[in-house]
């Protein structure tokens, strides 16, 4: 993940580490005021949650690969900002945000760089982290939102309202239950797409 991301400059790079363990599927869409209130209330649970540890598996589909690629590793999450991605497999790398401060290692390799540093990314990481917090006006300011289903299984569909972010960035479809999130989808507007499966710890 952290190499496609710094090669292509996209956004499943933030995506998986800050869709982190904290945990956030679904069926008929909500409506109209109903609809509000059940953000309102998902918004809710999901600020309830402090700290996050989760396994993670991911599948990036790239055009210029004829096989999908696979990573797995764990995500970190401690409100309010602090966000990781530890992946062990197939090969250790490390990303982490901390205090709007970005860290990258690979193997011996490290870097540290404010994230305002990284324009394609900070919108994505800033408004994932705001989904994290549970801060609705924050997400509303970067994304059109659209929830589907109810508390108990629900799905998020953001797409970027920004227009340099949605060139990047089509949709990103965030499936969970209550405050855990179990999958999230990000589609990129050049057909590309990463699927990271998520499995929270006790």
């Amino acid at each position: 993940m952290l190499v496609s991301a710094r090669r292509r400059g996209t956004a499943p790079l933030a995506l998986s580490v800050l869709i982190v363990a904290c945990g956030l599927l679904a069926t008929m869409p909500a409506a109209g005021a109903e609809d509000g209130a059940l953000l309102d209330r998902l918004m809710t649970l999901l600020a309830q949650r402090r700290h996050g540890v989760a396994d993670f598996d991911e599948t990036q589909y790239l055009a210029l690969l004829k096989r999908p690629v696979h990573s797995s590793g764990v995500l970190r999450y401690d409100a309010p900002d602090h966000l990781e991605q530890r992946t062990l497999k197939p090969r250790p790398q490390n990303m982490l945000l901390d205090h709007g401060m970005l860290t990258l290692e690979s193997g011996k390799h490290q870097r540290t760089l404010p994230l305002q540093d990284y324009p394609q990314l900070a919108p994505l990481i800033d408004s994932m982290r705001a989904t994290l917090a549970g801060d609705r006006a924050a997400l509303a300011q970067r994304f059109a939102i659209e929830l589907r289903g109810d508390l108990d299984h629900w799905q998020l569909l953001l797409r970027p309202l920004d227009s340099e972010l949605a060139a990047s960035v089509q949709r990103i479809r965030l499936s969970g239950e209550r405050d855990a999130v179990l999958q999230v989808e990000v589609q990129q507007s050049d057909g590309d797409r990463s699927l990271i499966d998520i499995r929270p710890r006790e």
